[in-house]
């Protein structure tokens, strides 16, 4: 145990002078962005490929062995459905963060000309589309596209189907699992050893090409939205996690460290999930639970993409010359809130669930075009917010169950 710590706190320093590196090295190499793009960052896509690779695996084994282990669909129902009600109200009070802020400082937001804008939404997703593509209609297809919503239910289908088989034929299928998993986490634990290496590629080159338009006319509203997320994180997630994760705050974002770390460089909520995994089981999560809470997180738990869409949708409507009524904010409230489920597992989300704020309070879609530019430094804070809350919601399963005497 004392080693596991030892390697993870070397781990995380590693990571953050990876960070820190990436940052100053991106800052003074501006002026070779295009080089650092086509030879540095394939080697960071090269780490984040390995992570993507070996999620779905994990995640398909993992659930299966849990819903083994827990032997009981009532307990499977009880964390999913305790896990999206929490998503969705943290969800709901990321929105009000973003648009009180927005609102706050939005004298400080630069005023940029309208008429030339451009800007169109490739997918056009309702949500009845969505319930529909949660259900695989191939048994290779989830796991070929990497749609973690569709392995879940595989995954869930499955493990109860082998809790109904023979009892003979379940003690091989269960063995079986189990050397697949152990297998898979030890792979996990290999990549995860090329962290700050992965972090350091992926990184300095966004800074690179990004950073004239961080210090630039937008660095207002970035500003801004930095901050709803950093007071989204102190206030609501230690808040969540002190009275119903019985887990100090202090604690909780030391141990996080290395996933945040993680995500703000990737800005991938899917590359992130095996280290995210490996940082809540240290911090007292069940596996069975996280290897459930933390896919379904990943899908369609976005609280820092509706502080996004908050903070966003005030700039842009200011820019058009037009102040939000409470109603319209309210509207944004409940929109982006739907629109976190609505828009699960779809290839750009981020802006898709921009345009349909924007559309609910009557906002044209073209205001997107202003904030486009910088949607990756957007994407780095609000994809760390969103693990961070995943990891939450595994904590706090965890500790329920915990309480009740339903896991060890």
């Amino acid at each position: 145990m004392e080693t596991q710590t030892k390697e993870k706190s070397n781990l995380a320093k590693s990571i953050f002078i990876a960070l820190i590196l990436a940052i100053i090295l991106g800052l003074l190499l501006q002026n070779y962005s295009q080089a650092l793009n086509s030879y540095v960052r394939p080697l960071g896509d090269i780490f984040l490929n390995l992570l993507k690779f070996i999620v779905t695996p994990i995640v398909l084994f993992s659930i299966m062995g849990g819903i083994i282990s827990m032997k009981d669909i009532k307990k499977v129902g009880e964390v999913g459905g305790f896990t999206v009600v929490y998503y969705f109200c943290t969800t709901a009070f990321a929105i009000i963060i973003g648009l009180g802020f927005a609102n706050i400082f939005k004298k400080y937001f630069p005023v940029i000309a309208t008429a030339s804008l451009e800007y169109s939404v490739d997918s056009n997703v309702s949500f009845m589309d969505t319930i529909v593509n949660i259900f695989p209609s191939n048994f290779l297809a989830p796991i070929v596209e990497t749609n973690m919503l569709q392995v879940i239910v595989s995954s869930v289908l499955i493990g109860f189907a082998i809790l109904l088989i023979d009892e003979k034929k379940q003690a091989k299928a269960i063995e079986t699992i189990d050397i697949l998993n152990d297998i898979f986490m030890k792979v996990m634990e290999l990549i995860l050893k090329l962290s700050p290496f992965g972090v350091f590629c992926l990184l300095m080159p966004v800074i690179a090409e990004n950073g004239p338009k961080i210090i630039g006319s937008l660095a207002s509203v970035l500003l801004v939205a930095y901050l709803a997320y950093i007071v989204h994180a102190l206030v609501v997630y230690s808040f969540t996690i002190k009275t119903l994760g019985g887990l100090s705050p202090k604690e909780f974002f030391k141990g996080m460290m290395p996933a945040m770390m993680f995500a703000f460089s990737s800005a991938s909520s899917m590359g992130t999930i095996p280290l995210n995994l490996q940082c809540c089981e240290e911090l007292g999560a069940d596996r069975d639970v996280t290897s459930f809470v933390l896919p379904l997180g990943a899908t369609i738990n976005m609280d820092g993409t509706a502080i996004y869409q908050g903070v966003c949708a005030v700039f842009i409507a200011s820019c058009y010359g037009i102040n939000l009524s409470l109603g319209q904010m309210l509207t944004i409230v409940l929109t982006a809130t739907l629109a976190s489920i609505g828009t699960a597992g779809v290839p750009g989300s981020g802006m898709i669930m921009l345009a349909m704020v924007l559309q609910a309070v009557g906002l044209p879609v073209e205001g997107i075009a202003l904030v486009a530019g910088i949607d990756r430094i957007f994407d780095m804070g609000r994809t760390t917010l969103n693990i961070t809350g995943d990891a939450t919601a595994a904590i706090i399963n965890s500790n329920r169950l915990r309480k009740k005497g339903k896991i060890a």
